[in-house]
């Protein structure tokens, strides 16, 4: 194998997000793009699900100009729902304010206001469904009530991913090491992220359900 051979492959596998390379890149005129783990893995994740909903959104837009499409209607405590994904993100902007400002105790108190709100919409999402099946709309009733069904389990499992890691937030924050909670603000600022995140995916899943 040649020299320029070996240095294309070279080129090739420099993973740039890695603290040694970017040193190595660093001493480049380019510089690296030096992105923290954490926050790489978050863009990934929303990437990934951003593209999965936008193929389901295009199939649901697809599938609604048959005859045999019956419109859902919108239980009111979707509404109430999406209220509380609302009040969620709103919290989460005051415990970023809080974080910037060491204001520890104040986050401890917010975090568990957003655990409780989320518990809450999960429970709001599981009286949802009890209440479509009660009314006779099955999974299998209609093509709208499938991807209802559908539409709010996915979100509600990227719900419960969000839970996951406010539980890690929530240890952090809560140790009693100064060291451990300073760093714990990178892992607030990326579970803020992903709650504005499930917001803005709901309130586009939200508006789609209610206006088609």
């Amino acid at each position: 194998m040649s020299n320029n051979q070996e240095s294309i492959i070279k080129q090739l596998t420099q993973k740039p997000w890695e603290p040694a390379q970017a040193k190595v890149d660093n001493l480049h005129e380019g510089k690296t793009f030096n992105l923290h783990v954490g926050k790489l893995g978050l863009r990934y994740i929303m990437v990934v699900s951003t593209i999965m909903f936008c193929l389901f959104i295009v199939t649901y837009s697809d599938r609604m100009v048959y005859p045999d499409w019956q419109r859902m209607p919108e239980p009111a405590l979707l509404w109430i729902n999406t209220f509380i994904l609302f009040i969620s993100s709103f919290v989460f902007v005051r415990i970023q304010l809080a974080s910037k400002k060491n204001q520890f105790k104040k986050i401890k108190r917010e975090l568990l206001v957003i655990g409780f709100l989320a518990f809450v919409f999960l429970i709001g999402q599981l009286l949802v469904w009890q209440n479509m099946v009660n009314a006779g709309y099955y999974v299998s009733g209609s093509p709208a009530n499938a991807y209802f069904y559908l539409f709010t389990a996915l979100h509600g499992l990227h719900l419960l991913g969000g839970l996951i890691y406010w539980i890690i937030t929530l240890r952090k924050v809560w140790n009693t090491n100064d060291i451990v909670i300073r760093k714990a603000k990178h892992t607030i600022e990326l579970c803020a992220i992903y709650w504005h995140f499930l917001l803005a995916v709901w309130i586009v899943l939200f508006g789609l359900m209610l206006f088609s």
